[in-house]
């Protein structure tokens, strides 16, 4: 009888790492999530312990060695999907000279706007595809060059916390056209290095790692990790991509109109074109999955993390409850929710709580909660927190549809869609079906999809068709969307009109000791 073969995905995010061992027909075997902090000491702040994150990397791999039982020679490949836009200065020897700097850090506010206003950034975006923006490795390069000269002057490489595992298994510095692509960094029809972006940031192509395709394959796996993972030493790894390009792959929304929203730590809506394409107007994002399939879309900052946020800071009885009953908080959380009609009895909630990409691309954003009155109740902030992250990803598929058209399909995935009560605020807002895979690890399966494909052991991606599963599907409902259609354009008038608030609060707070 012939033994199975086993894929693993790993998926480096915001707050965890994932790791998913798959069958080669796409069924799930085993999972493990490993969490880590993301430290916000500030307003502005927003970082990570590198070493922490390899950790997690080396227990998420090795717990589902363990549970699956799998033997090392049956596993075909492991494959990364990672966040984007990340930065660690590093010493020539690999040690990070600070924590790593995450997406979700505005301390380059002021250079990112001296980008866009005074250093030609609208240009660089219109090569390199990704938004001037905090965000952008660009902006941060910029910061740290001129806000952090000590560090930046004794900086060996500028690297990703996908390079930095990879060098510390591999000991090689390689960065995947994908990750690349979110740096600001890429010219993405020449797909190497843009010599402006770089003059602006003041590095040097050496100061960055090798480039390589998505589908790159690595097999000299350091031994001491190897056997901390349960892994042969030969076991081929594929570099991946990043975790958006992935999703979409996973949740099988690679043909023409179809969308896919995903709702992890942040959330985004993303579809899949053959060629490079940007924005005159700089609104969308265009990132690398190969060379004939880019995804182009819109991320915000604000997804699960402000769930988390509620979770942690106003809901200790519920988890307490929670832990009782041996259930999810969420699980809790969401059914107190479920109590309030939609529309949360007219309370809004603005989810800007580290600042905005799409649709605004404003880190000064600050989160708000508007139309409370003494009716309020908590549950009823539970639901339009819910909401507002729905309504913002709702504003960002306006804009795409000025790119695209309206869509012919929405696919639905991320840790939200462990949620009925979100899948179908979902549905309703957007006011269309939406279908939600069976397997929510998205990015995972997008990995070993790709990993398959780097190895030749799929000539397509249309593969992913039939590992996908069966879905939930979620039509709207009539009377819930015609109550969110009314408080929409509230929703969007009010972030428009605090544009000036929004710097004048962030001001003071940066200005907090």
């Amino acid at each position: 009888m012939e033994q199975k073969a086993y894929m693993i995905g790993v998926d480096i995010g915001t707050t965890s790492t994932k790791a998913v061992l798959f069958e080669e027909n796409g069924t799930i075997v085993a999972s493990a999530n490993e969490e880590y902090p993301l430290y916000t000491e500030a307003a502005d702040v927003a970082e990570q312990d590198p070493e922490e994150i390899f950790s997690a990397v080396l227990n998420a791999i090795r717990h589902v060695m363990t549970q699956s039982n799998a033997a090392p020679e049956r596993i075909l490949l492991v494959s990364f999907s990672t966040a984007m836009h990340s930065v660690i200065p590093i010493d020539p020897s690999g040690k990070p000279l600070m924590r790593c700097l995450t997406w979700a850090d505005n301390r380059s506010v002021e250079w990112s706007k001296k980008l866009k206003n005074e250093l030609g950034g609208h240009e660089i975006y219109l090569r390199t595809g990704t938004p001037i923006h905090p965000m952008s490795p660009l902006s941060k390069l910029l910061w740290l060059r001129h806000d952090k000269a000590d560090i930046f002057k004794q900086t060996f490489k500028f690297i990703s916390i996908k390079e930095y595992v990879f060098a510390k298994l591999f000991g090689e510095y390689v960065v995947d056209h994908s990750i690349a692509s979110s740096t600001g960094l890429l010219n993405l029809e020449r797909l190497d290095w843009d010599e402006e972006a770089l003059r602006v940031a003041g590095i040097t192509p050496d100061q960055l790692s090798t480039l390589v395709p998505t589908t790159h394959i690595m097999n000299r796996l350091s031994e001491s990790y190897a056997e901390k993972m349960g892994l042969l030493p030969s076991t081929p790894f594929v570099i991946g991509a990043s975790d958006g390009v992935l999703s979409n792959l996973g949740v099988n929304a690679i043909a023409p109109g179809v969308v896919a929203v995903t709702i992890g730590t942040s959330g985004a809506i993303r579809t899949v074109v053959d060629r490079p394409k940007t924005d005159p107007k700089g609104r969308i994002f265009c990132y690398a999955l190969t060379e004939k399939h880019w995804v182009i879309g819109g991320a915000v900052n604000n997804g699960g993390v402000i769930f988390r946020w509620v979770r942690d800071e106003f809901a200790a009885s519920e988890v307490e409850t929670a832990k009782r009953l041996g259930i999810s908080p969420y699980d809790v959380l969401t059914k107190i929710g479920e109590r309030v009609a939609p529309g949360s009895n007219g309370l809004l909630f603005h989810p800007y709580l580290a600042g905005e990409r799409a649709p605004l691309w404003n880190p000064n954003a600050r989160g708000s909660f508007f139309g409370l009155t003494l009716h309020h109740q908590k549950e009823h902030m539970i639901r339009a927190v819910l909401e507002g992250v729905i309504y913002n990803l709702y504003t960002v598929l306006l804009a795409m549809e000025e790119q695209i058209g309206e869509p012919r399909k929405i696919q639905a995935t991320g840790g939200f869609a462990r949620s009925p009560l979100w899948r179908q605020m979902l549905a309703d807002i957007f006011d269309q079906k939406v279908v939600i895979p069976e397997s929510i690890e998205s990015s995972c399966l997008g990995a070993v999809v790709l990993g398959l494909y780097a190895l030749g052991k799929i000539d397509s991606f249309d593969a992913v068709s039939d590992m996908v599963g069966g879905t939930f599907e979620h039509s709207p409902i009539k009377e819930h969307a015609t109550v969110y259609k009314e408080l929409l354009p509230i929703y969007i008038r009010i972030s428009r009109k605090l544009e000036e608030d929004y710097e004048a609060i962030a001001k003071f707070q940066r200005g907090l000791k």
